[in-house]
């Protein structure tokens, strides 16, 4: 990276946990370095096909499955070299944990669900995560489930502790579908989707002649 003072500051993507409830943010992990690519994908959820009926060819019924795909590397060099403390005594672990966690329910939640299992509850009712959203640029909030997360250490110091990591990460973006229009991450997909709509508003539109055409018959 250039160390010209007239350097723009480049933005870092990240994660942010918040409690679906409330909205209060729990925690913000933002990238050492940004992925060179990004990979997003789309499974349209259209009628047509399922009932042979034409009428229903174009009618959509919902927001497509959208997924996102990066991958994202951690390097604790500079710090070692700064003799930052943390990661003198523990690498990467921390970072990597931070990461890790999001998938886990808590320690906290398992011995409450275990106390509960032992004193004859018939029915355990599933552990809720916080909501996770994905941040790329202010143009780019989405809130997330992270369907997959891979961690390949590189490098280590004499303490077996991880200095070098990359990180490959699949995210699934959820929907009103999934979450419903009074909830905090609905509301959050639904400004999502308006700012796509309003980025839309601004590309600049085609011509026939561009296409070859003179206009559709």
């Amino acid at each position: 990276m250039s160390s010209f003072p007239g350097s723009p500051k480049t933005l870092r993507g990240g994660l942010v946990l918040i409690d679906n409830e409330t909205a209060l943010v729990l925690r913000i992990i933002a990238l050492q370095y940004n992925p060179d690519t990004l990979t997003r994908s789309f499974q349209i959820k259209g009628v047509s096909g399922e009932s042979g009926d034409h009428m229903e060819a174009l009618r959509l019924k919902g927001p497509p499955v959208e997924t996102i795909k990066l991958e994202a590397e951690i390097d604790a060099t500079d710090q070692l070299e700064v003799t930052e403390d943390q990661t003198v005594h523990a690498g990467l672990h921390p970072q990597l944990a931070a990461l890790e966690t999001i998938i886990y329910p808590s320690s906290t939640q398992l011995f409450a669900n275990n106390s509960e299992a032992s004193a004859g509850t018939l029915e355990i009712i599933p552990v809720q995560g916080p909501l996770t959203l994905f941040i790329f640029g202010p143009n780019r909030l989405a809130p997330v489930r992270i369907t997959e997360l891979s961690i390949t250490e590189e490098a280590f110091d004499t303490s077996l502790n991880p200095i070098r990591a990359k990180l490959s990460l699949g995210m699934r973006v959820l929907t009103v579908d999934d979450l419903g229009f009074d909830a905090k991450g609905g509301s959050l997909f639904m400004t999502y989707l308006q700012a796509k709509e309003q980025l839309a508003s601004q590309n600049k539109a085609g011509t026939f002649g561009t296409l070859g055409i003179t206009g559709i018959p």
